[in-house]
């Protein structure tokens, strides 16, 4: 964001001109669909809210509801589950927590969809109101196809990445949960499986993802297009 705006102060005289046809054409085009998923993305995997329900039968308990609430950023070796009574079942239930911490790919995922979210505002202002700046001025191209190169890359990381983390979320806080509760396995408890919360939004934000991977790696073409590389290469090539 900063590049742009930096690159665009010194031809501030040349004036605002606005220009919505812009948007109908493929780099303004992607870049409000980027815009939108980004949206997506990080809105649907920062908003979650769930938690993960277990039937503790115990000394003086039966099938009490104990629950665990998880959430972004998901590090789930922070989350316990409530004590099935005020006495622990007899003293043999000691505080259970989930497994594992996939706060990094959670966090990584979600301030890059923020970043990109803040970036296409910046590129739809200059396309907007400075397309003429931006095709005038070779910097401006150059600074946007590095900027869509390494936001592509990143995608593809981050992308994978919580991919990843949401298969280990959901057998963190899946049937499996009951075989890593010891107190679970003293004599006269039983511990069974109830429900957990559905993880529909974290799959669409694993699909914002992967489709944000494929609006910036096509992004890539559209605006090298608009670089002095591309000019030159035409010029040069046979036939010309």
């Amino acid at each position: 964001c900063g590049s742009l705006l930096a690159a665009l102060l010194p031809f501030r005289m040349a004036g605002l001109r606005v220009d919505f046809g812009v948007l109908l054409e493929p780099l303004g085009f992607i870049k409000v669909l980027e815009w939108i998923f980004s949206i997506f993305a990080f809105a649907t995997c920062g908003g979650f809210r769930g938690e993960t329900t277990i039937l503790v039968s115990c000394k003086g308990v039966v099938n009490k509801t104990v629950t665990a609430a998880f959430s972004y950023p998901f590090g789930l070796n922070t989350v316990v589950f409530s004590a099935p009574d005020p006495k622990l079942c007899g003293g043999t239930w000691t505080d259970v927590h989930l497994v594992g911490n996939f706060s990094c790919s959670a966090q990584f995922f979600v301030t890059l969809a923020v970043l990109v979210f803040l970036y296409c505002i910046a590129a739809l202002v200059v396309y907007i109101g400075y397309n003429h700046v931006y095709q005038q001025n070779s910097k401006f191209p150059l600074t946007d196809l590095i900027i869509t190169s390494i936001t592509a890359f990143l995608w593809v990381v981050s992308t994978f990445a919580w991919t990843k983390a949401l298969s280990d979320i959901r057998v963190s806080t899946g049937a499996s949960v009951i075989s890593g509760i010891q107190s679970c396995k003293v004599p006269m408890t039983t511990c069974r499986f109830a429900s957990v919360t559905g993880m529909g939004t974290l799959n669409v934000s694993a699909l914002s993802g992967l489709l944000n991977m494929v609006l910036w790696g096509g992004n890539i073409w559209f605006v090298y297009k608009d670089t002095d590389l591309y000019k030159r290469s035409k010029r040069i090539s046979p036939g010309t």
